[in-house]
């Protein structure tokens, strides 16, 4: 009777002391844990929604706003140099617009010359794979074992069906290339007013001095990122030109060019620009050997250039994780299109940057 009203009574401790069982403790804990990441994945879903539904006006702002955290470093010498802020505003607008309408120059007559001979360039490549007609048949008859009748679709080759859309979505909207303008301008202008505005919210100093890290730490890596990669970008851009021109290729400059703005695209550049070399060999040389010769030197140059030269020259302060560089693409370019991949390294490298400073990693001191 002793032991048994001695155990009841120390059961009983507890409970009088206002403490829970150790089981509904652990039950308490691991709901609030639960609740606490349901929020963050309503939020993330929230947020990637609000991304989609608003692409038309934060598309163009992100663009500017990246552009314009690129450019930083440019004004904040020549404010040193006591250049006003109004002039240098002025001066890097002015030269992003000279870019962009040098580039549309350039691709614009070669362009719309192969749209208006697409009815003509699909017969020539359908002559030229034919070939592949051994292949192509035994796939519509594994079709139309799978489909109905009623699904199944016309097996042709229409280039126009597939340019239509293409610049329909690559082809900004004249709202939004003004929205582009109009806030890159702005950025530039404001981009000190700006920084102190967004510091001034923050009531500790701690915390203002982490901001203005972060703000300094992402226009340095986005200014060296753009630096070093336009560089890169223009030697695979003259190598292009180099082999159009030396296989016969028309429109070099063109080729360059081409091959200089998909380069920005990391992984899916080359192989969209390899795509249309061959197919614009198909049409222009007679064989097939003659129109591999273009995409295959291309192949090889940009192998070496993305195995060797760009390590080399990018450095480790520049070098990300491919695996997270593919992630960020395929993320960016499912929420926002083609536009989407030109901003998808340089959003990782902000997100990035502010996360190491947000929560940095306590490094132990290596032993001399």
């Amino acid at each position: 009777m002793n032991i048994r009203s001695s155990n009841q009574e120390q059961a009983e401790v507890p409970a009088k002391n206002g403490h829970k069982p150790l089981a509904e403790s652990d039950d308490s804990t691991y709901w609030t844990f639960a609740s606490q990441i349901a929020i963050c994945g309503i939020f993330l879903i929230a947020l990637v929604a609000a991304l989609d539904l608003a692409r038309p006006v934060m598309l163009p702002a992100t663009f500017a706003l990246v552009i314009g955290l690129m450019l930083g470093p440019l004004s904040a010498r020549a404010d040193r140099h006591g250049v006003p802020t109004l002039v240098t505003a002025i001066v890097l607008w002015l030269l992003v617009l000279v870019i962009c309408y040098g580039v549309i120059a350039l691709l614009a007559t070669p362009v719309l010359d192969w749209i208006g001979k697409a009815p003509e360039i699909g017969r020539i490549i359908k002559a030229r794979l034919h070939f592949l007609d051994g292949p192509m048949s035994a796939l519509r008859d594994l079709r139309s074992a799978f489909l109905p009748e009623n699904e199944r679709s016309q097996a042709g080759v229409d280039i126009a069906n597939f340019v239509q859309p293409a610049l329909a979505i690559a082809t900004p909207a004249l709202g939004q290339t003004f929205i582009f303008f109009g806030m890159l301008f702005f950025v530039l202008l404001g981009r000190l007013r700006l920084r102190r505005a967004l510091v001034t919210g923050f009531d500790d100093h701690d915390t203002r001095l982490r901001f203005l890290k972060i703000w300094n730490a992402i226009e340095h890596q986005l200014t060296s990122y753009l630096s070093v990669v336009a560089v890169i970008n223009l030697a695979v851009g003259l190598g292009a030109a180099a082999i159009a021109f030396g296989v016969g290729l028309p429109n070099a400059v063109a080729w360059g060019v081409l091959a200089f703005i998909l380069n920005f695209i990391p992984y899916i550049g080359a192989l969209m620009m390899q795509i249309i070399l061959l197919s614009v060999g198909l049409v222009t040389f007679p064989t097939l050997p003659q129109a591999l010769l273009a995409p295959l030197l291309y192949l090889a140059f940009t192998t070496l250039e993305g195995h060797f030269i760009t390590p080399a020259v990018m450095g480790r302060h520049l070098t990300l994780v491919p695996l997270i560089v593919f992630l960020s693409l395929v993320f960016w370019t499912w929420l926002w299109g083609p536009a989407g991949a030109f901003l998808a390294v340089p959003l990782l490298i902000v997100g990035l940057v502010a996360l190491q400073h947000i929560f940095p990693k306590d490094r132990p001191a290596l032993p001399e």
